[in-house]
Formats: C-alpha cells, structure tokens, sequence
C-alpha cells in the first residue's frame, strides 16, 4: 500500500506539489483564523443555575430550591453530573454536560427544563442561568479612578453606563460590577410606632409597593383635542417614600415619616474591594464568551474603553488591574522566538551533515507545511494557540526531521542499490 502511494506521488509530481501548496496556504489562513490565549481552557462544559432568595438559611435554601431544581433537571440528555450548593440566601447548581455538546445547545436544554422546575420554587423565586463564560473567560479587570466621587457615586456609575457600554464588545458575555455601594432607599420602621397605628410590616411594604407604579387611563377628547389620562407614580425621592399613605387612625392619614424613617444607603455587603492597600475602588470584571479569541476580545475591550472614556465625568478614569492579553503576548512571542531558532538550527544542522542541498531542502521544506498543517488541525478540533500546543509543534519538530532524514536515507540506499545492480548486469553482459 505504501509502496503504490510512492508511486502514484512519483508519478504525479505536479499534483502533489500543488496539494502541498494548497495546504500551507490554507494553513497561513488558519494560523490567523485560531484562537489565542495564553492558557488552555481545561474547564468542564457546564451551564451555572442561580437563584437568590435573600434573607433565606442555608438549610432553607437546600429544601426548597436547591433540592427541587436538582431533582427536576435530571435527565437532561449528554448530562455527565449535576451539583448542587446552597448558601445563606443563594444556590447554585451545576450542571456538567459531555466535553462534546455544544454550549448553547446545552443552555436551550436547561431553559426548557426550568420553565416546569420553577413552578416548584417558593412564590416569586425566579432561577437564572450563569454567564456562558468558563473558568479561565476573566481576562480583564478594571478599576475607575474617581477621586472626587463617593464610592456610591463610582457604583452607579459603573452599573448604569460604563457596564452596559462593554457588553456590547463582540465575545464578551458579562461584565461583572464589584466594590462600592448599590445605592437603595432604606425604610427604617419603629415597632413602637406600628403598634400604636395597628399596622403590620407587611402592611408598610404593601403600600410601598402599590405607590410606586404608573397607572394607564383611557384617552379623553375635549374641543377636537386627545389627551391622554395616566397617573404617575413611580417614585423619584426619599420624599415621595415618606409621603405615603398607610392607612388612617381616627380619620387622620398616617404616612410613611410617621411611622419610621427614609434615608439613602448602601446595599449589604459581604466584603470589600482593595486595590493595592490604598484603599477601596469600584471597577468591573469582563468575562469572555466560550470558544472566542481572548486577544481579540481584550483588545476590542480597550477600544471601546476609549470610547466611553468620552462620556465620563471630569475626573473620572480608568485603571486597568489586570491583562491577560500582556501574558498571552509575552507567551506567543516567547514560544515563536524559541520555534524560529530551532527551525534555524535544524536547517543549518540538515545542510552541514547531509551536505546536498536537494536532500536538506526536501527536509526543511516539510516544516514549515507540517506546521500550517497542524493549523488546520488545531482550528478543526476547537484548540486555540497557547504555550501547551505551540510547545507540543515546537516539541514535533525533531519527529518531523528524523522522519524526513530517514525518507532521504532510504531513498538513497535504493537507489545506490539499484545503480549496484545494473552496473553488475552490464558487467555480465
């Protein structure tokens, strides 16, 4: 069988060499084509279910969600395990799918099996899925520098323009807001005061609630004018919350300010966000989509960056506290450098021992269209370039030359066999 592909290659030169040209050409554009990280993404294929019910014990949480949406997405098909943890007023379910399934496809399938799971959840319990993001996607983290603003300030301004700015940026699946404080109206109530006005808590939430919506009217014609008829509602001020009305006592209107007391702060935190013990900082954490080109995707981050720097505030700036892309750049140069150096000295060592140069050209020719090949291979199997396969190329290189060394000596042992023989036939004759 070997023998008879020699033979048909022999036969065939031009179509061979044009193969071979189409194959490193297709490799040139596939070297483009893959991925590039620094490291690779050994994470497993999951989809992230989480739920919050604040305010819940660990023990609640494990009985009354955690419990029913493991049970409910058994059965999922490609489902290699599902894992559950529950924690003081959240839970998170892992559901660990084939190392072959594709990440949406996976996504679809647990929506569908949510839709009947929540109807077994706690009234208002809502379960939403995680990122699709792996567990090496945190390629950039940033932080702002707003010396003039409180870190209230720094928080809504990360979570109401400069969050929903980088999440448009194509590959970027989440941008994740940490430090500082989610700004929220606080209603402290006296139990005192509550008691004395007959009112329960849930009253006060009740109301709360009910007042803060717009209300839809129908339209009104008057003097062949339309107006339409709404009421506005929402509420704009810790004024607005405090002249609620909760009920009445003796026929006079008790409020919101006559049972207890509004004021502006921040949301519970369960930690803090330091930078360099200088002090807390507010910033976000951009999380790459599966399978997308990390250096691509942290580039595009930085140019839209530039973009929004635009639309902040005077004073306001950012900090970049992490980038992978100078650990990717640091490493792909690093493993070029040693492959260009060791495709040099294999070339000079092939040229100097062999001392023909159509035998070391035939040998050296087959690397780089060895390596264009793996290209194709590489961008075939979903593998991106990163220190482990440009390491395992550069590792290949001596199979590739002992391989055409041996091809070279054994075509000529033949061939000095052959001469051999037909200079003793026409000595015979």
């Amino acid at each position: 069988m070997v023998q008879k592909i020699i033979e048909l290659a022999l036969k065939n030169k031009l179509a061979v060499l044009l193969i071979a040209a189409g194959l490193f050409a297709y490799g040139i554009y596939s070297v483009k084509q893959n991925p590039v990280d620094a490291i690779p993404d050994l994470s497993e294929n999951q989809v992230i279910v989480f739920t919050e019910w604040m305010g819940r014990s660990p023990q609640v949480i494990e009985d009354q969600i955690t419990y029913p949406l493991v049970s409910n997405l058994q059965g999922i098909p490609k489902v290699k395990n599902i894992r559950g943890a529950s924690m003081f007023g959240m839970s998170f379910v892992y559901i660990i799918f084939d190392d072959n399934v594709d990440t949406y496809w996976a996504r679809t399938r647990v929506l569908e099996r949510l839709n009947y799971a929540q109807r077994l959840l706690p009234q208002g319990i809502t379960p939403t899925l995680g990122p699709d993001g792996t567990g090496v996607g945190h390629v950039f983290w940033y932080t702002l520098h707003a010396p003039k603003m409180d870190l209230g300030e720094q928080r809504a301004l990360q979570d109401w323009y400069v969050r929903f700015a980088l999440q448009t940026v194509p590959g970027v699946a989440e941008v994740a807001s940490f430090g500082g404080f989610e700004k929220q109206y606080q209603l402290v109530v006296d139990p005192v005061k509550l008691q004395f006005y007959n009112f329960s808590l849930m009253d006060v939430m009740n109301k709360v609630k009910a007042n803060n919506n717009d209300v839809g009217g129908r339209k009104f014609e008057m003097s062949d004018m339309a107006y339409i008829v709404r009421g506005v509602g929402y509420i704009k001020s810790k004024d607005d919350i405090e002249n609620i009305a909760i009920g009445n006592y003796n026929g006079i209107p008790v409020r919101v300010k006559d049972i207890g007391t509004v004021q502006m702060g921040g949301d519970l935190r369960l930690g803090i966000f330091d930078q360099n013990g200088e002090g807390e900082v507010v910033g976000g954490i951009v999380v790459m989509r599966s399978g997308e080109n990390a250096d691509k995707v942290i580039t595009a981050v930085k140019k839209k960056m530039d973009e929004v720097q635009k639309g902040l505030p005077e004073g306001v700036s950012f900090k970049i506290a992490y980038d992978r892309s100078n650990l990717i750049e640091a490493a792909i140069a690093t493993i070029k450098e040693k492959l260009l150096e060791e495709i040099i000295i294999v070339c000079v060592i092939v040229i100097l021992f062999l001392f023909h140069w159509r035998s070391a050209l035939s040998i050296i020719i087959q690397i780089p269209i060895t390596i264009a090949i793996s290209f194709i291979l590489l961008n075939a199997f979903g593998l991106s370039s990163n220190i482990m396969s440009l390491t395992g190329i550069a590792l290949a290189i001596g199979v590739i030359v002992d391989n055409g060394i041996i091809m070279s000596e054994n075509a000529y042992r033949n061939l000095s066999e052959w001469q051999q023989k037909a200079s003793s036939e026409q000595q015979q004759q």
